[in-house]
């Protein structure tokens, strides 16, 4: 009795993960591109870097954050594809409402993943190994693109799992195989541990999940703070984090994580910028404005400190998020500081399909005129296809993805 209360209650977990996602929407759109090498991010002869490669491309090297002249080196063969920011928001979509034909428990994570709660679905869909397979195909058969499927007690195995699937493949772990699974993969496989970590925890003689799991932490740090902590109850397997479903957006925002730590506050001033005029789009493509505009910053050492500021008005123009942004940024940075991640978002969003326009204020339907005709060149010609003159010839050309980045729309 007591054990079938336990298979009960406990929790199964998928990780849904589009393979090469915008190079398979290019492969899928384009019958031309299948089982060629393809990289979406630019022309072979750009300044920015990969931002997906097919795995045909990665059978010759070729990886995400990769500068484009290096990947043409190594794979001269390759069609190169400016990004299409619309067909990819379009493909998420119509995968995410597969998703939520199987269950309401779905967690976007971003574009291309997200976490499924499928706990009971066993009873329509068959055990975990069948259910996944079902949602695969289902993928398939409405949108055409691949996904690999983890399946786990817990959301930090479940991804991992998923990882460990691709490409175009399903993995499910049982709870009781947990630690015979992740024990001996590398410490880095765990969410959230980057370079700085791994390095941290390789100084300390851990280089392996079981290492981190059975580990002292106190060979790491004499006071292991709360974030070492939780990594290493990952490790454990331990992860009580629920699947959380997106409701209606009340924030709209974007962060951006570096896979190397930075020092210079101009560099990461002009990230914001490109931020902002993402987010900016972004609001105005849902028909959004917001007055309350927050910055995110997070050192190397995992502290993450948020400031915000209210406008007079509601807004989804880059100008009026950046202004404030940058305000709120430079309060928060350090000199000196070393930094891994910053974010930008704006809150109190309303709807602006009924805003009243202020008869008395030209110059903002000016701005906002000219940013949706820039929102519209983007769209046909892509990301890079337009930026601030500010940025040209800048290393900061988030159009072109030299950073790992994320969308985030909370409820």
């Amino acid at each position: 009795m007591a054990g079938g209360k336990v298979e009960r209650e406990r929790r199964v977990i998928a990780h849904a993960d589009l393979d090469a996602f915008y190079a398979s929407v290019e492969q899928r759109d384009r019958p031309e591109l299948r089982g060629r090498p393809v990289i979406v991010g630019g022309s072979r002869e750009g300044r920015g870097v990969v931002l997906a490669a097919s795995y045909e491309a990665r059978a010759s090297g070729v990886h995400a954050a990769m500068p484009l002249r290096r990947a043409a080196r190594l794979c001269p063969q390759a069609v190169f594809m400016p990004s299409r920011w619309r067909a990819y928001s379009n493909a998420a979509a119509q995968v995410l409402e597969v998703f939520r034909s199987y269950t309401p428990l779905v967690e976007p994570v971003s574009l291309d993943e997200a976490f499924l709660d499928v706990t009971g679905c066993e009873r329509l869909f068959g055990p975990p190994r069948q259910l996944a397979a079902h949602l695969r195909r289902a993928v398939r058969a409405a949108v055409g693109l691949p996904v690999s499927v983890g399946v786990a007690a817990t959301k930090g195995v479940a991804k991992i799992a998923s990882e460990a699937a691709k490409p175009d493949g399903c993995l499910v772990v049982p709870p009781e195989r947990t630690r015979q699974f992740l024990d001996p993969l590398p410490v880095r496989r765990i969410w959230g541990v980057g370079p700085t970590t791994e390095a941290r925890l390789a100084a300390g003689g851990i280089h392996t999940i079981g290492d981190l799991a059975n580990g002292d932490l106190q060979r790491v740090a004499a006071r292991p703070d709360a974030a070492l902590r939780t990594t290493q109850a990952l490790a454990r397997g331990l992860d009580a984090r629920p699947v959380t479903p997106w409701t209606q957006a009340k924030s709209v925002g974007n962060q951006v994580t570096f896979p190397q730590d930075i020092d210079d506050l101009g560099l990461i001033d002009r990230y914001l910028q490109q931020l902002t005029e993402h987010v900016a789009a972004r609001l105005r493509a849902k028909r959004l404005a917001g007055r309350t505009v927050s910055v995110t910053l997070r050192g190397a050492d995992f502290h993450t400190r948020s400031r915000q500021a209210t406008l007079e008005a509601p807004t989804d123009t880059a100008g009026d998020i950046f202004g404030a942004a940058h305000a709120l940024f430079r309060r928060m940075a350090r000199p000196g500081g070393v930094y891994r991640l910053v974010g930008v978002h704006v809150s109190g969003v309303r709807s602006t399909a009924v805003q009243q326009l202020d008869l008395l204020a030209p110059p903002t339907r000016d701005r906002r005129a000219l940013a949706a005709a820039l929102d519209t060149v983007r769209q046909r010609f892509g990301g890079a296809a337009v930026t601030q003159a500010s940025l040209l010839g800048s290393s900061a050309r988030m159009d072109q993805e030299r950073y790992a980045w994320r969308d985030d729309v909370l409820g």
